[in-house]
């Protein structure tokens, strides 16, 4: 921009009437000048701050300042603090809650421009608890961000109100994970009191101890400390801890330790280790072949549910047979029924469908078959399937089922998958009579 423009800037600003709008003008223009390293850009700033002195309303006055210093913060100018104080100055005569508002927003600008010192001190002048502490944890993120842990512990001492406190815990936490400082980080873990936070923590040091790549010592140190805060608060901290390290792929060590967790809440951590490894058939299979007897049932039947909410993926067809094929559970060979057929694939479904002796279970096991074929318009594979189940009643059931599945399908209706719910509420009714 030539400089003569510049100067038809400052000319035209003049002619603003509202010296709230000529003193952020003014103070733009200054930053732009100095942008373009147009010496006189001081003189813009010097007309923005005589403009803000014409400002009779109290609150946009600060406003004006809080502008006036972000303007010059971002030249670098030394007037920026004096500027910032003049407006702090100003808000302290503010009554609540403009007050708090307004140093809120003093610490945004502040931070913005990575004056986090000035920040941290600000916000510790807000009076709202809430405010406070969602203020205090924004300038912690900063000084987590130009690496400064002792200032980021240090606010995490002055916030005392959960769940602030430990959400502070858990991004100082994080940081000496980052920097594979174990040491600090177990320190960090007593300072939590909120189980939720406390759970992601957990998770957290799980992820990074896989990246670190630390010896099995490390992840038992880990375990012997989850189990000390457990005794406290409860095994979900031990509990959250382990799906955590499941996730990374540690299988084996999960289920060394796994004698530690309360027999009645294993159940529900071996699902949420499905849940957390589902993407990764290698550690289903992993997690199969190192259990045995009832947790091996349940693992198994855990991962069929888990599957069939998504759609069929082939990659995991050879664990969805092996599974039908290990277990004791009828139950368990439905579910694998119903997913092999989704993969339409009919002579393994078949096979093990085949297998399932319970009148009500087969007439399920068949009856997912059937309605796969359906889909594929076979109408005679379909039937074939229905006629599978001999029992009198589930068998008829079945059929009758199926042919009106056929019929809706014959005359452009949708075919619905309710089998299973169907042949529910049927199993009720006969029980009932």
């Amino acid at each position: 921009m030539a400089v003569d423009l510049y100067n038809e800037a400052l000319y035209l600003t003049r002619s603003i009437k509202d010296p709230y709008l000529r003193a952020i003008t003014y103070a733009r223009i200054g930053y732009y000048m100095h942008r373009a390293k147009n010496p006189r850009y001081g003189e813009a700033f010097t007309r923005a701050l005589k403009a803000v002195a014409s400002i009779d309303n109290p609150l946009l006055i600060v406003k004006a300042l809080i502008e006036v210093a972000t303007f010059l913060g971002k030249t670098g100018s030394k007037g920026a603090t004096k500027t910032f104080i003049q407006a702090y100055e100003s808000i302290k005569t503010f009554p609540q809650p403009l007050r708090d508002e307004m140093l809120e927003e003093l610490v945004h600008r502040l931070l913005e421009l990575g004056r986090v010192d000035d920040a941290f001190f600000y916000a510790k002048e807000i009076e709202n608890r809430v405010k406070r502490n969602d203020t205090l944890l924004q300038v912690l993120h900063n000084y987590i961000e130009k690496g400064n842990l002792r200032k980021a512990r240090l606010i995490l001492e002055l916030i005392e109100d959960e769940p602030w406190h430990s959400i502070a815990a858990y991004e100082v936490l994080k940081e000496h994970l980052k920097r594979e400082e174990f040491g600090s980080a177990i320190k960090v873990l007593s300072e939590f009191q909120s189980e939720y936070w406390l759970g992601e923590a957990m998770k957290a040091v799980a992820v990074h101890l896989k990246k670190a790549n630390v010896p099995e010592g490390t992840y038992e140190k880990f375990v012997d400390i989850a189990l000390g805060i457990s005794s406290k608060v409860g095994f979900e901290v031990l509990i959250s801890f382990l799906i955590g390290v499941a996730a990374q792929g540690e299988i084996d060590f999960v289920i060394g330790v796994l004698s530690k967790v309360p027999r009645e809440l294993r159940p529900e951590l071996l699902k949420s280790i499905v849940l957390a490894v589902l993407d990764r058939p290698e550690l289903l299979e992993r997690l199969v072949d190192r259990l045995i007897g009832d947790e091996k049932e349940l693992v198994m039947s855990a991962i069929l549910d888990a599957l069939l909410e998504r759609q069929p993926n082939y990659e995991y067809y050879e664990l969805v047979k092996r599974i039908g094929s290990e277990t004791d559970s009828e139950r368990v060979i439905v579910k694998a029924v119903r997913y092999l057929s989704k993969l339409h694939a009919y002579d393994d479904a078949w096979e093990l469908a085949s297998k399932v002796t319970n009148p009500y279970l087969r007439s399920l096991a068949f009856g997912s078959i059937a309605v796969e074929k359906l889909k594929e318009n076979d109408v005679d594979g379909a039937i074939d399937a229905s006629l599978e189940v001999k029992d009198p009643r589930w068998g008829s059931w079945l059929l009758s089922e199926i042919l009106a599945k056929i019929l809706e399908v014959q005359t452009g209706g949708e075919l619905k998958e309710d089998i299973e719910e169907r042949a529910e509420a049927q199993r009720k009714l006969w029980e009932g009579s």
